[in-house]
């Protein structure tokens, strides 16, 4: 049998981290990219250049492939569901991405589901927000509905006038719809990566805790330390939950906050925060600390293969992003990270270096948590440029 084809719209470093496992399966990526010299661009030889939203784009990169998956979400719904009603199999499929896509959507579906969310809702005027913030403590968390990612289209607010602009935008027509949620009063953020094929069966990574900077993912930590077990379970249920009730296909990344017991005797609860529907940052450890990668098992997923041993390698891993560097090309600083630490593991995506730009993470496991997060953020801060003491390197 020739090999199977999997065909993924968008060209940024999610696809470029699918090749090696598509490799080791023997398939066959082909992967609409936004430019010739895009991440996956450069490792992935059938990467077609084009928009994920133009039709003709689309229907050259299906023909002849066995899947349609995505590394971004933002594809229109529209365009997907003529695909499925061709008989093209969509993982995840547009009935499942849209809650990915639109945050009312989701907030509305997963209320019906019964999953804890924080309060919310639309606001479509200045008197909408204001009545939200007098309802919640005087303060909230105003996102975009659409095309918010890192910390991108969320506002935090305590009066309507700051969110003056987005207002004016969504109400002109110009802008894009708004929500407004409460102020969780969390102690951290957590994620749960799950992975669910077309004939139902699912599978769970551990909890993981994920550390913000300015709404960018930093350091993640696997297992999640401290996390109470029932916790734990209750969030990994809460998942696959959601997996379910959206119908999703592929890797569903589950974005949480934790939030404290009402009594010291009662275990934290957790809060849905967001919903991604392919690999995850949060995910990024499950590489080289996992049985089998969120990469691998999302290609498993989406072609109905059985999927595999989610147990972590080690005790812990940690990941770090590297987010912005002072090199002009962060290969150069392989030779001092490999002498500084060789456990660590280096990925780098190939991008162009930008202030704050996610242009790579680094792994390291074993069984000693707070020297792994010191050697991760020492190779991390050796590939952003930032000096160490010689003898460290």
């Amino acid at each position: 049998m020739a090999a199977a084809v999997v065909a993924v719209v968008g060209g940024g470093q999610l696809a470029r981290m699918m090749t090696p496992a598509a490799t080791a399966l023997g398939l066959r990526l082909r992967v609409l990219v936004e430019d010739a010299e895009s991440s996956a661009a450069q490792v992935v030889v059938d990467a077609p250049v084009g928009a994920a939203n133009d039709p003709a784009a689309v229907d050259a990169l299906v023909s002849g492939a066995q899947v349609l998956t995505f590394e971004h979400e933002h594809v229109p719904n529209a365009l997907l569901e003529k695909l499925v009603a061709r008989g093209i199999a969509v993982h995840p499929g547009p009935d499942a991405l849209v809650h990915a896509q639109d945050k009312q959507v989701m907030r509305e579906r997963l209320a019906a589901l019964g999953v804890p969310c924080p309060r919310w809702a639309p606001v479509a005027v200045a008197a909408d927000l204001d009545a939200f913030l007098g309802q919640n403590g005087g303060s909230a968390v105003v996102k975009t509905v659409r095309g918010g990612y890192d910390g991108k289209g969320v506002r935090v607010v305590r009066s309507s006038g700051e969110a003056a602009d987005w207002l004016a935008a969504a109400q002109s027509g110009m802008g894009v719809p708004l929500i407004a949620e409460e102020m969780v009063p969390f102690s951290r953020e957590l994620a749960v990566l799950v992975a669910r094929t077309p004939s139902g069966e699912v599978r769970a990574w551990p909890v993981v805790e994920s550390v913000q900077e300015d709404g960018v993912c930093a350091e993640v930590i696997a297992p999640a330390p401290g996390l109470h077990p029932e916790t734990a379970r209750a969030a990994q249920e809460l998942a696959v939950r959601v997996a379910e009730g959206l119908g999703v296909t592929g890797v569903l990344a589950v974005e949480l906050f934790e939030v404290p017991g009402a009594t010291p005797d009662e275990p934290p609860h957790v809060l849905v925060n967001e919903l991604a529907m392919r690999p995850h940052n949060s995910g990024h450890w499950t590489i080289d600390g996992a049985v089998t990668s969120q990469f691998e098992q999302h290609l498993r997923a989406v072609l109905d293969l059985p999927l595999g041993d989610t147990s972590p390698r080690a005790p812990w891993t940690v990941m770090v992003n590297v987010l912005g560097s002072t090199r002009e090309e962060l290969t150069d600083a392989l030779g001092p990270v490999a002498r500084l630490d060789p456990a660590v593991k280096v990925h780098l995506y190939g991008k162009d270096v930008r202030p704050g730009r996610k242009l790579g993470h680094v792994n390291i496991s074993g069984d000693d948590l707070d020297d792994l997060r010191a050697r991760a953020r020492a190779a991390a801060a050796l590939l952003r440029g930032d000096s160490l003491d010689q003898k460290e390197i």
